[in-house]
């Protein structure tokens, strides 16, 4: 168990594969993916593009998090949160996490990330505290709809899939801005 594991305290889950042409895994976020909301120059939160397979049988959704564990925080940080994608949908275009969610597919929605904005928030480590692990993951779920409110948090979403996860596919960008 690496330090500050999110998934230390998790039920096992098959594991299956989530890649982008936005960020490789263990590579840094680009620029796009910084934040400008938060005060980054040049930061544009644009949510990075993903595709996925290999999903467990008897996969009937997905949701998406974004969430920095290393954020100063006490609590890690979650920069975005998807519910109730259809088990069809393999794929999220880049920018999809923007302020209206029109690219994500019919019936899934985003939740409020901890800036309480249902959107994709860029990275915005503070200056000189290191790199931040961002760890991007599709949960593979055995519901069709995870039933929780869209203006629940990610902790409450999180909460209510652990006892649906399937499989659980993980990428993680690096983020880090210098002192």
């Amino acid at each position: 168990m690496s330090a500050n594991d999110p998934f230390a305290r998790l039920p096992e889950a098959a594991s299956f594969t989530v890649t982008s042409t936005t960020v490789a895994d263990g590579g840094a976020w680009a620029l796009d993916q910084y934040s400008g909301i938060s005060g980054v120059p040049g930061g544009r939160d644009r949510s990075p593009q993903l595709s996925w397979s290999g999903a467990p049988q008897g996969t009937r959704s997905y949701a998406v998090t974004v969430y920095d564990p290393d954020a100063p925080t006490g609590s890690g940080f979650w920069h975005w949160a998807v519910a109730d994608l259809p088990a069809t949908v393999t794929d999220l275009p880049e920018g999809a996490g923007d302020d209206t969610g029109a690219a994500l597919p019919e019936g899934a929605y985003q939740l409020p990330n901890d800036a309480r904005a249902a959107r994709f928030l860029g990275a915005a480590p503070p200056a000189g505290h290191g790199p931040h692990r961002y760890f991007v993951v599709v949960h593979a779920l055995d519901v069709d709809t995870i039933g929780v409110p869209a203006d629940a948090t990610p902790a409450v979403l999180g909460f209510t899939m652990a006892g649906h996860i399937l499989g659980r596919a993980v990428l993680t960008a690096t983020a880090e801005t210098p002192a």
